[in-house]
């Protein structure tokens, strides 16, 4: 096909649309429309076209760009989350509160802010993404998206009990720690001035324990009031892996700070749990001290196990990190540098003659040594 352009005496040409074919062995040609009536731009457009050619603008200049919401990201975490099947894990059913929820948690991926930056960026007029489009919630706002987090809350258990079924079963470990985090506000029963974990001082704060698996990922959290002391979390989640994931053997792993003594008497092996942690300076003096560590052993190798009729029953496992011992002796020495220049005025009432410091005595350094201790379990190999 092609188009003609054919003269018409004193009249404008006709526009023809035209086909050419054989017929006994001659070409022949036959009109399939009369384009006569088109505008110009148009029937150049159709020729170019037919030949094959590339239109002699670019089609990107047709368009008027009014606006264009960032996409890629939503795409990217949204499409993760629904692999991962979180929209099914949060509710079976698809509803609203529930896309109002799957919204904030892309959300604080994508842009992390408080609900109401979410709220404006999800709604069609102060959108800063394809988000609220995409899961049909841009004509939310923050009340919204607060009842939605009370509905949630409502499924707090059934999740992390579908969580626990999913990632945990009997003689896996199970990792815990403590965190806190400061908020505004005055009407939060546990809001509470307590030790910052999160550095924010003088603030009333939430203290909050989750509970992941080895690869980490979250099985459950627990918030508790602002001046809760790690280790009086603990009682809690032993009951929560015994009671409601059913486990009859686990191990739990804490820091120093959250496994102490009194939670390992008390509460630990009570429950028949077994345990991970590390000793605390003072413990692990007392081992160099009766001899039970040698820190020869680590003239060869970095990671040893020794027993200690102190820990009956428990195997303690030690290591030496060299670049952590490094750092502290240089801190150490930075340290009395900076005290013998302060105290160079008074050096010669307090010791005449050339100042002098003590060794001190090959004493362990917290930090350059750890000592991991636990109830001796087929689960530590």
């Amino acid at each position: 096909m092609y188009v003609a352009r054919i003269p018409n005496r004193g009249s404008p040409p006709a526009i023809l649309l035209r086909e050419s074919y054989r017929e006994g062995g001659k070409v022949k040609n036959r009109t399939l429309a009369n384009l006569s009536h088109w505008p110009e731009h148009k029937v150049e457009a159709l020729a170019r076209t037919l030949k094959g050619l590339p239109p002699k603008l670019d089609l990107a200049e047709a368009f008027e760009i009014t606006r264009s919401l960032p996409h890629g990201h939503v795409a990217a975490v949204l499409g993760t989350a629904r692999a991962l099947g979180i929209e099914q894990l949060i509710d079976p059913a698809p509803s609203r509160r529930r896309d109002l929820v799957c919204a904030m948690l892309v959300a604080q991926v994508i842009a992390p802010g408080s609900k109401l930056a979410v709220a404006r960026g999800l709604r069609t007029e102060t959108a800063t993404s394809s988000l609220g489009q995409v899961l049909g919630v841009a004509s939310c706002d923050e009340d919204d998206l607060y009842a939605a987090m009370d509905w949630a809350l409502q499924r707090k258990y059934a999740i992390e009990n579908t969580l626990a079924a999913r990632h945990l079963a009997d003689g896996t470990l199970v990792l815990y720690d403590v965190s806190s985090a400061a908020f505004e506000g005055r009407t939060c029963p546990l809001g509470k001035i307590g030790h910052a974990r999160d550095g924010v001082k003088g603030r009333l704060q939430i203290v909050y324990g989750l509970l992941c698996t080895p690869a980490g990922t979250p099985i459950a959290i627990e918030v508790f009031d602002g001046n809760t002391a790690d280790p009086n979390t603990l009682a809690a989640q032993i009951t929560k892996l015994k009671k409601r994931f059913g486990l009859t053997r686990c191990c739990l792993i804490g820091d120093r700070g959250m496994l102490t003594n009194a939670r390992i008497r008390d509460e630990l092996r009570p429950a028949e749990l077994d345990w991970i942690s590390a000793l605390r300076a003072p413990q692990i003096k007392a081992l160099v001290e009766t001899d039970a560590l040698q820190l020869t052993l680590f003239d060869e190798q970095d990671l040893v196990e020794i027993t200690s009729p102190d820990y009956p029953g428990e195997r303690l496992v030690c290591c030496r990190n060299p670049a952590l011992a490094e750092q502290r002796t240089r801190k150490r020495q930075d340290l009395l540098a900076a005290t013998e220049k302060q105290l160079g005025r008074v050096s010669h009432m307090t010791c005449p003659g050339d100042a002098c410091a003590e060794d001190d005595g090959g004493a362990v350094d917290d930090g350059e040594f750890v000592v991991a201790g636990g109830q001796a379990s087929p689960l530590f190999e």
